[in-house]
Parts: C-alpha cells; structure tokens; sequence
C-alpha cells in the first residue's frame, strides 16, 4: 500500500510539472504573438545594439557607443559595489547599536534605543531623499569644505585622496587583498579535527590575511606613477575639482541612508544574540581572567552571532534587494539601468527577465554564503538548546 502512495504521488508530481511547462510554454508563445501584433520583436538580439546614452556612474569604461550588454554590466556592478560597501557597513553598525542596547550604562543605552526608534520607523526611501537633498546642498566648489587638506565635501560631490598608481597595478593589489580576505574565511571555517590543526589553521588564517594584505599594497606601490606624488589630492581647477577620488551626491545618499536604516535592525537582530549569551558563559570567561575586551570578542560577540546569524541572512537578503531605491535618487544601479534600457529599447519582457534573473543570482549567492558559514560555525554534538 506504502509503495502504491509513493508511485502515485511520483506520478502526480510528474503530472503537475509538465503541465507548468506547458502552461509557461504558451504564456511566452502568447506574449510573443501579442508583441509580433504591436510590431515589436522579441529576442536577446538587442544586447549587441549600441545604447546611445550615458549614465552617470560606472566602474568600468563606458561610453554611448557600447551595446547594451555592457550598460547592464556596469549597473549590475554598481549594484554589487553599493551593497557589499552598505552591507558592511550596517554590520558595524549593528554591532555598535547591539552593544548600546545591551551596556549597563544608561546614557550609552539610551542613545541606542534613539537611535533604533528614529531610524527603523523612518521609511528608507525618505531617509535616501533627506541624505540626497543634504548631500546636494553642500557649498558649491568655489566655497568647498576641505578637511585636513585632503577630503573636500561640496554639491557636486565628496573627494576623497587617492592614488596615482596605474589601473593595472589597482585592480591586481585589489584583487590580492579580496583573495586573501577570501583565503582566511575559509580556512577560519574549514573543520579542526585534530589539535594540530586547531593550531595550524588559525595561523594559516592571519597569514593569508595580512599576506594577501600586504602584497596588495606592494603592487599598488609598485605601479606609482613615476614622478608623481603617491596620494592625489583633489584640487579646485575653475568650476569643477580635478584628481582624486570623488563619491557622487547619488552614491553617497543611497550609502549613508542604506547604512544607517540598515543598522538600526542589525543592531536589534544583534542585540537578541547578546541576551541569548547566558550570564553563566560571561562570568566563567571573567573568571578565567580574561579582560572585559576578550569577555566581548571572544564569548559573547562569537555566541551572538553563531545564534542569531539565520536572522542576520533574511536582513542581509532584504537590504541587497533594497539598492534598487537608486532610482529614486538617480544612481545608476541595475533596476535604473534596466527601467532606462525598457524604455530606450522597447524590450520589455526580456529586461524584466533580465533584471528578475539578476536579483535571484545575487540573492541566492548571499544566502548560500551565509549559510555556509552558518554550518561551518554551528556547535557540534550534545549542547542544550533553549
């Protein structure tokens, strides 16, 4: 009778997929139709077109003349740029605000809780606006704000110091400090079964770290342009500013706002980690002498994570999907690169897939690295759980 179930529910299953194939299968030979009625044709083809338009931020080369492809490129870049940098950036955040919320201090403890209350219940899309219209209303050029001589702050956007290296010798010691970053998380997560590796591996771990770190620096300074100066400084040259490194208005707004609402529920999911530390762990590490410093990096930060690090996943998933607000700010991010390529090229339905397509890979990728980490940290064998 169990094996009689089990075929029927196998061919049910079977059933139901082929009949979602087919169903999808003549819901895109209708849209195809429907789109060859109106005169617009369907198909990828447009990818090799030339755009005829520009954006206004890219990390790669970019002009009207490239195809299409490369514009979705570069806004898929800048999505990934925008997200990494605000997503490590309410992760410290959140770290701080959790600490606040959680110190005997009541000062520290209220300020935490301000900041909580204000920035959650603020809704993010107003916060990018406020930070836009201040960003924008910084001095013009002529009456910048410079401080230390080296970070100019105006309308027209921020400077920062930068490095007269090639684009060579930047992108490879960049790409040497992402690998030994990479390098060290993994083997701090690879499993330690005997003792000899639980004292190699961590060793290991700094090594590839500061390594990684260290050549990195060694190629950017060995692709020093020569005779120039190893910082850039920007310098006002009529209007405008020329040399350095300038972050635009757009960039800046989507960043601060990002981060600071972004912090505000990491601090919160990190503050529930902190509680979930019971007092037993915490007195018996101060008992073992160790400083309030290493109670907090090594016993309570490590339990909080490893409890609340699920919840850290589904947050850390939102706030990546929460970069398409650029189009309100005008960053050109990969929803205002494709929202400006519909209605430039007509291709609806394949930019929509395009873009959908995108935010899965991106998200899925998150998630999974997350989750790995999640397994990797988790404890093992007999433990209560509460």
């Amino acid at each position: 009778m169990t094996s009689y179930r089990r075929t029927r529910a196998f061919w049910i299953q079977v059933a139901a997929g082929l009949a979602l194939i087919v169903a999808v299968v003549l819901l895109v030979r209708a849209a195809q139709t429907s789109l060859a009625a109106q005169g617009v044709t369907s198909g990828f083809g447009f990818l090799q077109r030339s755009t005829g338009w520009d954006i206004s931020f890219s990390l790669i080369p970019y002009t009207i003349s490239d195809p299409y492809w490369k514009v979705l490129l570069a806004g898929l870049l800048n999505t990934l740029f925008l997200g990494v940098i605000g997503l490590a950036l309410a992760s410290v955040l959140g770290v701080i605000v959790g600490t606040l919320r959680t110190a005997n201090n009541a000062v520290l403890n209220a300020f935490g809780t301000t900041y909580v209350e204000v920035l959650r219940n603020v809704p993010l899309i107003l916060q990018a606006f406020f930070w836009y219209a201040v960003f924008t209303h910084l001095p013009r050029p002529k009456q910048a704000l410079v401080l230390a001589d080296a970070v100019v702050l105006s309308s027209r956007g921020i400077y920062l110091p930068g490095m007269n290296i090639s684009a060579s010798a930047g992108m490879i010691g960049g790409a040497l400090i992402l690998a030994g970053v990479i390098l060290a998380l993994v083997l701090s997560l690879l499993p330690r079964p005997t003792l000899a590796r639980r004292r190699m591996l961590p060793r290991l771990s700094r090594i590839a770290l500061f390594g990684g770190f260290g050549l990195g620096v060694l190629v950017m300074l060995l692709g020093k342009e020569a005779g120039m100066p190893l910082l850039n400084v920007a310098e006002l040259k009529g209007l405008r500013f020329d040399g350095g490194v300038r972050i635009s208005p757009e960039f800046a707004a989507l960043l601060v706002a990002m981060s600071l609402y972004g912090g505000a529920y990491l601090g919160e999911i990190i503050r529930a980690g902190f509680m979930s530390v019971s007092r037993g762990q915490i007195e018996a590490a101060k008992a073992l002498g160790l400083t309030t410093w290493q109670v907090f990096s090594r016993v309570r930060l490590p339990m909080a994570l490893r409890a609340v690090l699920p919840t850290l996943t589904n947050q850390y998933v939102w706030l990546l999907k929460a970069t398409t607000l650029g189009i309100a700010v005008g960053y050109s991010d990969f929803f205002l690169v494709i929202s400006t390529s519909i209605n430039q090229s007509g291709q609806t339905v394949e930019l929509i897939l395009i873009l959908m397509a995108g935010f899965l890979i991106m998200n899925n990728v998150l998630a999974g690295i997350m989750n790995f980490i999640n397994r990797r940290i988790a404890l093992r064998g007999t433990q209560l759980r509460t």
